[in-house]
């Protein structure tokens, strides 16, 4: 059963937001799409990048090193130079809290 750890209120990250939390020990990148939340890992798969740093245009987030991009509903990568899906974590909201899933 999966673990679950609260990153932040809803309020915290509005629409079209996103923002960057360490979960044990993993930065990851919490992403509010028209009121639903996802969580990616804070890493591109191409070279490491920072994920997070990157735009967001719509469901994408664009790495800001050499503009790879992932679905972040998915994981996956939707453009060269990546080809490796980027991890992703499930997301809750209870209460008003957000939660990402921990291991």
């Amino acid at each position: 059963m999966a673990k679950f750890v609260k990153v932040a209120r809803v309020e915290d990250i509005a629409p079209g937001e996103k923002r960057i939390f360490e979960v044990d020990g993993t930065l990851v990148v919490v992403i509010n799409l028209d009121g639903q939340f996802y969580a990616i890992e804070d890493v591109c798969t191409h070279d490491g990048g920072p994920l997070g740093e990157g735009r967001l245009e719509g469901a994408q987030i664009i790495c800001p090193r050499h503009g790879a991009r992932f679905d972040v509903r998915t994981g996956d990568a939707l453009t060269l130079p990546a080809f490796e899906p980027v991890p992703t974590f499930e997301v809750k909201v209870e209460g008003g809290d957000v939660l990402v899933e921990s291991w």
